[in-house]
């Protein structure tokens, strides 16, 4: 069965899903990374970005991630058609590397940001990070430098994270300072651990 052992981690833009995944990796986790995937089919496929949505979203065969989440987050239609041509092939290399790591017999964590919003992966349990949403805004507005408007459509692109939270298996808040996320993706990992064995 795909996905045996495997533990979705997700959150919404700027609850600190990043940090806590390098935290989980150095706890003995194997991760996939989805968005890692993600880049990699997007400049394998940047002669169809150029084609759907412009030449000069690509520069040296290389996708302009940030002109292309501009439009895209501000034109569902345009969204949806990249989607299309993107997650198809995103999911089955994530299903290939899922494949191997289900041989192990021991949970890995696939880092999937939008797993609620796309529903592709039969991943039973799931980790949510967590984040206030006056959070999420203050970091996104600090760390992208976006206007609160273009900080808010990205946030509001999304599932709220209160949803999110109802949903998730395990909760990492990360409300708080590193220390306290230490703590959280500590407390979590003994919770798999124990869940798995």
């Amino acid at each position: 069965m795909l996905f045996k052992y495997a533990i979705a981690l997700t959150g919404s833009i700027s609850t600190g899903k990043s940090s806590a995944v390098e935290l989980l990796k150095q706890t003995g986790f194997h991760i996939i990374d989805a968005d890692s995937v993600a880049h990699q089919v997007l400049d394998e496929q940047h002669q169809a970005i150029a084609r759907k949505f412009g030449e000069e979203l690509v520069k040296e065969g290389k996708v302009d991630r940030k002109s292309l989440g501009k439009m895209i987050f501000a034109d569902k239609e345009k969204r949806k058609v990249l989607e299309e041509l993107l997650h198809p092939l995103i999911y089955a290399r994530i299903a290939d590397e899922s494949t191997l790591l289900d041989k192990r017999a021991e949970p890995y964590i696939v880092d999937i940001p939008l797993f609620f919003e796309g529903g592709r992966y039969a991943i039973e349990s799931v980790i949510v990070v967590y984040a206030k949403k006056e959070q999420q805004l203050k970091r996104l507005i600090q760390r992208e430098a976006y206007s609160e408007e273009e900080a808010l459509l990205r946030i509001n692109a999304q599932i709220d994270i209160e949803e999110k939270r109802k949903n998730a298996t395990y909760a990492i808040d990360n409300s708080g300072d590193l220390k306290q996320l230490q703590y959280e993706t500590e407390r979590i990992r003994e919770e798999i651990l124990g869940d798995f064995s």
